[in-house]
């Protein structure tokens, strides 16, 4: 995946990201979580069998890109060593931030 410039609704912004490095069993998914409520985000964070975590944020544009921010750090037992992201079209299916 890759950053693109994919127009985005003022109100609801989609974001896509793919987070590799030590990020399971660290609390990552948990934190991301917590991050995006705090945010007003919704959307989801889960675990990949390959071991990478990712992640689909929706909001505003600048509170997403917060959350990319967060990420790109992750919590303090985390080592990220790559966070892949793509802007995608929103689609306000979501009424919560959950980990899947």
């Amino acid at each position: 995946m890759t950053e693109n410039n994919v127009p985005c609704n003022d109100d609801v912004s989609a974001l896509r990201c793919l987070v590799s490095g030590r990020v399971q069993g660290v609390f990552f998914r948990d934190s991301t979580r917590r991050v995006a409520v705090d945010l007003g985000l919704r959307g989801w964070v889960k675990n990949l069998a390959d071991g990478r975590v990712e992640a689909l944020f929706l909001g505003p544009r600048g509170q997403c890109e917060r959350a990319l921010a967060f990420v790109r750090k992750g919590p303090s037992g985390a080592r990220v060593s790559g966070v892949e992201h793509r802007w995608e079209r929103a689609a306000d299916e979501m009424m919560a931030f959950e980990i899947r």
